[in-house]
């Protein structure tokens, strides 16, 4: 609704109304300068987006893709596409961050400045709309890369805020008016910390959150697997200094996969003291299904491609062993949520990998799922793929498994604790030797306090050491 201050609500004109089904509606105005934009974002479902603007009491859709990210700037209209836009004679590729003059869009203008195009290796994550210029984080083969876009003469100029490297920023607030913004940035051996960018490009470092672990022992390194489909797989790899390529090494692989999650550097105090320091290797992988490298990284994995992510978890486990940095009975894998499916699709598939499983808050009994992501079980022709993963519904009784971990909530609203609880039991009854934890409440995080979570933690890294030291 248009409702002026002052007067009665039931009097303002309504301007938009979604459907009850649509996810959402919300109106945002965008000050630059003197100049004001008010606009309506209709949120129909996960990936399609109407956008709206109010022009002279007239509401105008604007013509972008359905799927497209939007920003008015002080004058230009940059769009961030996440699929192919054919318009015109134009084939703009997706991921693709495009400009054009505010009001020549309006009128009808397609001329548009192709600001950043994509590659293999690195997308557009997210950006803002300053007064003069536009902030641009990217991510080039997974890590984190801040950009100022300065508009001069006619076209957009970057400039690389400067970040350590091996770390993941994210924008935390700012001044539109003068430039001047907070982001954080924080990597496996880098705590949390808050920096200041000044409009003149310097950056002042403010305070970072403590160091749990001593850091100086350990480094970060980057390397690559190959899938079964001939795909290159990223991975990060964190270790001691002085550690032995002798296949002995306690390692610990974690992966998601999916909803366009991506899987980035981050502090983890847990894994630094329980995992890190007590000789552990910890590995992340930047699997298929996630968002590390753009929406076709994504979609590479979806529904009845999901085997997909499941390959490039098993290559990097192999890339692991190929380069003697640790064995099947040294490596260990742990999964939460939609990663509880991955490791529970992948040691149910090739057991021979692994000597412990860590499967966290589980979607195992694909039978229950009906998602955009993963499929209809309802709809035969997705229960045809579906079943060939489902980790319930592989699992046998001539298999040599590892012995696995399963932890799951009472009070688990996302993924319900009937699938670990289903699984242990299946596996159980087959003679299988496994380990269950339910916690009384927590929700999908599992734990609601310090100590409910240094318990559930403990129970984890206990397991895995024994399993794999």
């Amino acid at each position: 609704k248009v409702w002026k201050r002052g007067t009665s609500l039931d009097e303002a004109q309504v301007l938009f109304e979604a459907d009850s089904t649509d996810r959402m509606a919300l109106p945002i105005v965008e000050r630059f300068g003197g100049r004001s934009y008010h606009l309506i974002v209709h949120v129909v479902s996960r990936y399609e987006t109407n956008h709206f603007v109010l022009e002279n009491g007239q509401l105008i859709r604007l013509d972008v893709p359905g799927d497209a990210r939007i920003r008015p700037t002080k004058d230009q209209l940059v769009i961030l596409l996440n699929s192919d836009w054919i318009i015109g004679e134009a084939n703009y590729a997706q991921g693709t961050l495009l400009s054009i003059d505010y009001d020549d869009f309006l009128s009808g203008s397609r001329d548009f400045e192709v600001i950043f195009e994509p590659d293999e290796r690195a997308h557009v994550n997210f950006f803002e709309a300053m007064e003069n210029f536009l902030l641009v984080n990217m991510l080039h083969n997974a890590r984190s890369e801040l950009y100022r876009y300065r508009r001069e003469d006619g076209r957009w100029t970057p400039e690389r805020v400067a970040a350590p490297d091996y770390t993941s920023t994210y924008l935390a607030s700012w001044d539109r008016s003068s430039g001047r913004f907070f982001f954080t940035f924080q990597g496996f051996l880098t705590p949390p910390t808050l920096g200041l960018a000044r409009n003149d490009g310097t950056v002042v470092r403010v305070r970072h959150q403590p160091a749990f672990f001593e850091v100086e022992s350990f480094i970060v390194m980057q390397h690559e697997a190959t899938s079964r489909d001939g795909t290159k797989i990223p991975y990060f790899i964190v270790h001691h200094r002085e550690m032995k390529r002798d296949g002995h090494n306690p390692t610990l692989l974690y992966g998601y996969g999916g909803y366009r999650t991506p899987m980035l550097p981050s502090y983890e105090p847990v894994v630094g003291t329980a995992w890190l320091e007590r000789g552990g290797v910890y590995v992340l992988a930047n699997i298929r299904g996630g968002g590390e490298f753009g929406p076709r990284w994504h979609q590479a994995a979806l529904r009845e491609n999901r085997q997909r992510a499941f390959d490039d978890f098993i290559a990097v486990a192999e890339d692991l062993i190929a380069r003697d940095i640790t064995s099947p009975k040294h490596l260990g894998i742990m999964g939460h949520s939609n990663g509880g499916l991955l490791v529970g699709a992948v040691f149910t598939q090739r057991p021979d990998l692994f000597n412990a499983v860590a499967c966290l808050n589980p979607v195992l009994d694909l039978q229950d799922v009906r998602d955009d992501e993963l499929g209809d079980a309802d709809n035969p022709d997705d229960w045809a793929y579906m079943k060939k993963y489902s980790p319930y519904h592989n699992v046998s009784r001539d298999k040599a498994y590892p012995r696995v971990l399963f932890i799951t909530g009472r009070t688990d609203d996302r993924v319900p604790p009937g699938d670990a609880r289903k699984m242990a039991a299946k596996m159980e009854g087959m003679g299988y030797d496994v380990y269950f934890y339910e916690s009384e409440e927590g929700g999908h995080g599992g734990a609601v306090s310090v100590e409910q979570r240094a318990f559930r933690n403990a129970l984890i890294y206990s397991y895995l050491l024994n399993q794999l030291r």
